[in-house]
């Protein structure tokens, strides 16, 4: 074997099974509208719904426009679900004491979405990881199981969180409490996706 031919191998690398790195500001953008809903929320809930709602479609729209399959938008399609049944019920019932407990409402429909997904075999994950990955790597069992292990990550920060969100209101402790939880039941998984794709690949190296 001649030395260009040894030399070959080094110079076309295989790529490595899971997400690339930025994937997980791509993995937060999906949860833009929920963070719109917590902020806008103070000035009434109907009008943090109804932003919620407004930003699912549009990312649901520009994702389906540059060519993102129906089945890699789980998560866009279950934000826009949730919120346009929770913008129709606080726009008509504005009183309401769920508004209470939007926040834990919230967290327990992501929560149902992420476990839903794993069920199937449609991590939730898969779908942004494929737009960050190359195609040969999409059918890979390190790829589908780096996905696996995400999405069970985020379900389980999102069944905790919406019980500890719960459990706050249920004491009466207020927003004091219950945001400082909810941000850190986005921080944790988020974290945790940025790492441990690297841990993998450090791994197969």
């Amino acid at each position: 074997m001649s030395e260009l031919e040894r030399a070959e191998p080094e110079q076309h690398p295989r790529p490595t099974p899971g997400p690339y790195k930025g994937e997980t500001m791509n993995y937060l953008r999906g949860f833009i509208p929920w963070i719109a809903f917590a902020a806008v929320s103070p000035a009434g809930w109907q009008w943090g719904a109804l932003a919620g709602l407004l930003l699912g479609l549009q990312r649901v729209v520009q994702d389906r426009r540059a060519g993102v399959a129906r089945d890699a938008l789980i998560l866009e399609y279950s934000t826009l679900a949730w919120f346009a049944a929770l913008t129709a019920f606080a726009f008509a019932r504005t009183g309401s004491p769920v508004q209470n407990w939007t926040g834990a409402l919230s967290l327990g429909w992501l929560a149902v979405t992420a476990w839903a997904g794993l069920a199937v075999r449609r991590p939730f994950t898969l779908g942004t990881a494929r737009r960050q990955t190359p195609e040969e790597v999409w059918h890979n069992p390190v790829f589908l199981r780096i996905n696996v292990v995400l999405s069970t990550a985020w379900a389980a920060s999102f069944t905790v969180t919406a019980a500890l969100v719960a459990a706050a209101g249920a004491a009466g402790l207020g927003a004091a409490v219950t945001i400082p939880v909810q941000i850190a039941g986005f921080a944790v998984p988020a974290a945790f996706t940025a790492r441990y794709p690297e841990r993998v690949r450090a791994r197969l190296a």
